[in-house]
Formats: C-alpha cells, sequence, structure tokens
C-alpha cells in the first residue's frame, strides 16, 4: 500500500510541475546553450577564426542572393542533421541537453521511489517519455526543411548577419505550430503503447480525490509535446552554433564567402 501511494504522489507531483515548467521560456535556454558552446569554443576560435577571415577576403563580399543560398545551404545541412539526432533511438534519453526527467519539483518524489524499491518504475517512466519524444522527432525534418524554402532573401540575410540564435527564433516562429501538431498524436500513440499514459491518469485521479489539494491535469502527452518541442528547439540551437562557428564544415566557396563575410562583420 506503501508503494502505491508513493507511486501516485510522484506522478501526481510531476502533472503539476509540468505546468510550472512550461513557464520557462525557450529563450533562457537557447542562452544556456549560448554560453556553453562559447565556452566551449573559446581555446580553438581565435586561430580558426583567423584563417577563415583571410580566407574571406580574397573573395569579396557576397551578394544578397549568396547570401541566401549560403544560409539556407547550411541550415538545411545542420537542421537536418540534427532533426536525424533526435529521432534516433537514445537520441533524446542519451543527450542530456534535451533529456526528459521528472520535473524538479519532483526530485525528492523520486527519490522515495527509489528508496523503496520502485527505482525500475522511475526509471520505466523517464524511458517512456523519453522514447514517445523520440518517436515524435521523426516528423520534425520535413517541418524544418520547408521553412528554410519559405525563407525569404531578406530572412536570410538577417539571419546571417543576426545574433547568435536568429536561425533559431526564426524557427521557433516558423514551425512551433506545425510541430506540435505533428508531435502530439505521434506522442499520445507512444504513451498508450507503453501504457505511461493509463498510469498517469490513475495516478491523478486518486490524487485529485484527496481533501484540500488542488486539482491536476491529467494530460501527459501536451506535457510531453511541450517538452520534446522545447528539446527540438535546443537542439536547434546548437546546430546553429556549430553553423556558424565551425570553418572546417564550410566546404563550398559560397559557404566560405558567406560566412567569412558574417565573421568580418561580427
Amino acid at each position: 500500500m506503501q508503494k502505491i501511494k508513493l507511486f501516485s504522489l510522484a506522478f501526481s507531483v510531476i502533472a503539476l510541475s509540468s505546468y510550472n515548467a512550461q513557464s520557462q521560456s525557450i529563450g533562457s535556454l537557447l542562452k544556456k546553450v549560448t554560453s556553453a558552446k562559447e565556452t566551449n569554443n573559446s581555446t580553438t576560435q581565435p586561430a580558426s577564426q583567423t584563417t577563415g577571415t583571410t580566407t574571406t577576403s580574397s573573395l569579396g563580399k557576397p551578394s544578397t542572393l549568396e547570401m541566401g543560398q549560403g544560409i539556407k545551404q547550411a541550415l538545411e545541412a545542420g537542421i537536418s542533421k540534427g532533426a536525424d539526432q533526435l529521432s534516433k533511438k537514445d537520441g533524446f534519453l542519451g543527450n542530456v541537453a534535451v533529456k526528459i526527467l521528472f520535473p524538479p519539483e519532483a526530485q525528492k518524489v523520486e527519490k522515495a521511489l527509489r528508496s523503496v524499491g520502485l527505482g525500475s518504475l522511475a526509471d520505466n517512466v523517464i524511458t517512456s517519455l523519453n522514447r514517445a519524444a523520440e518517436d515524435a522527432a521523426k516528423e520534425a525534418k520535413p517541418i524544418f526543411v520547408a521553412a528554410i524554402k519559405q525563407m525569404t532573401i531578406t530572412d536570410a540575410t538577417n539571419i546571417l548577419l543576426g545574433k547568435p540564435n536568429s536561425a533559431t527564433e526564426y524557427f521557433q516562429k516558423a514551425t512551433t505550430a506545425q510541430l506540435t501538431e505533428k508531435f502530439r498524436p505521434v506522442i499520445n500513440t507512444s504513451l498508450n503503447k507503453v501504457g505511461a499514459a493509463k498510469y498517469w491518469g490513475e495516478a491523478t485521479g486518486q490524487y485529485n480525490k484527496l481533501p484540500l489539494v488542488k486539482p491536476v491535469t491529467t494530460d501527459l502527452p501536451a506535457y510531453v509535446t511541450q517538452k520534446a518541442v522545447e528539446g527540438m528547439f535546443i537542439q536547434v540551437a546548437q546546430e546553429e552554433l556549430s553553423i556558424r562557428n565551425n570553418l572546417g564544415g564550410r566546404t563550398t566557396s559560397v559557404l566560405q564567402k558567406v560566412f567569412g563575410y558574417a565573421d568580418q562583420k561580427k
């Protein structure tokens, strides 16, 4: 009976906490990604940057058409790669930046579950949430590619010469609604497949019957969908920084010219 109560309480706290988690802005998460990547690159960037600038000087200033072609070419390759990575097994589960965990407010409940021999249950919950997100991530690539193709020359130029997360912000505006719409049914099916939705509903239903508690939602797919979409944009932010900083990825004269010019404008 004690294990059942703990099981119910764990899921109830998670349900309540998920809506607190949703209030965390993606912008703040992207800042963390940017800060981490810039720190990692700080020891090697100066030498490489000099090489990139020298090469660009000999190639001249790119035209607006070349800027558009260059940023679209780089984004399609990089963002497609990121989406593919997240859709693989352990794409979410094995990536600490996007892994879906028990909300911070529920860490004590998770610890209690493990202390009474329900560690495998906590692990299964975490695994099932991430497997659902990985299933949904397969739907992301064509949405991102379509958004890239719809970019205007002005969009592409603003992204190239803009902030380090300009492309990420563009994708947020252009794809969030579509990603949410595509992810929700996939996640719902995946959660039902492993029984997570059923257990979540039972646990929160029992919690809501307790006196003096605020009722919580049992909409598990909505929580996981929100976290999966958030994870996609964290991955996009990482890929964008890689595109901007990886001189080795500038494999064509257009990419060298366009991104070298962007380096000079920083």
